[in-house]
């Protein structure tokens, strides 16, 4: 039958999706982190990002900051957490490493998309009498809508895949699956989780571009 075929049986099993075990509240629970990980990112990056992309000072330093933490691995973070006092602080651990894995793409594609905001429509809106924050919400925001949803989309993906490595500190989540899977060599069940956190992550990139789209509507209208 093969390993893919088990794979299959495994998830159109019934059984395995109801109950605390079941792949339904694992996916609520790796729903739950990796919504709160991205919401807490966005409002940590994204106003830094656009606002130092509106005065034009210090952008630099910041996307160069924040990439600087990507050479830290994400279960770093997490085993170092591991070993504070705020092991047992549930989620917090978890949700704090993926902010700061979350935080390099939507800050760098923030500032970028307003850096990249043609200056000739910028200065034509001044003449106009545009305020600053007219001119943010009316002209640079909108200009740099494209690189923001780029950076949200990659930001996303990232963290509903890596938000499996709860599962290595004890934590819920479709990594949850996958271990178990794994501690009783159970090979279908670790690719049934994996195929699992793939179609949750091409859902969420799904979603993201179905709403990149109407919002571009009334912009194009």
């Amino acid at each position: 039958m093969g390993v893919m075929g088990g794979a299959w049986d495994w998830l159109a099993d019934g059984a395995h999706w109801s109950g605390e075990n079941g792949v339904w509240h694992r996916l609520a629970e790796h729903a739950c982190v990796s919504g709160i990980a991205l919401a807490v990112a966005c409002a940590v990056a994204l106003p830094v990002g656009l606002w130092l992309g509106h005065i034009g000072r210090g952008g630099a330093l910041a996307v160069n900051l924040s990439n600087a933490g990507r050479a830290v691995p994400v279960f770093a973070v997490l085993a170092l957490f591991m070993v504070s006092p705020l092991r047992s602080a549930g989620y917090l651990p978890t949700v704090v490493a993926l902010v700061l894995f979350a935080v390099p793409p939507l800050l760098t594609n923030a500032y970028v998309g307003m850096r990249e905001v043609d200056r000739s429509v910028v200065e034509a809106a001044r003449g106009m009498g545009m305020s600053g924050g007219q001119l943010f919400l009316r002209v640079e925001l909108p200009l740099a809508r494209p690189l923001l949803m780029t950076g949200l989309r990659s930001a996303a993906v990232q963290v509903v895949a890596t938000a499996t490595i709860a599962a290595m500190v004890g934590q819920g989540g479709l990594g949850r699956i996958i271990t178990a899977g794994f501690n009783t060599y159970n090979t279908p069940q670790v690719i049934a989780g994996a195929l699992l956190v793939a179609a949750l992550a091409l859902l969420v990139e799904g979603v993201l571009v179905a709403a990149e789209r109407l919002l571009a509507r009334p912009a194009a209208r």
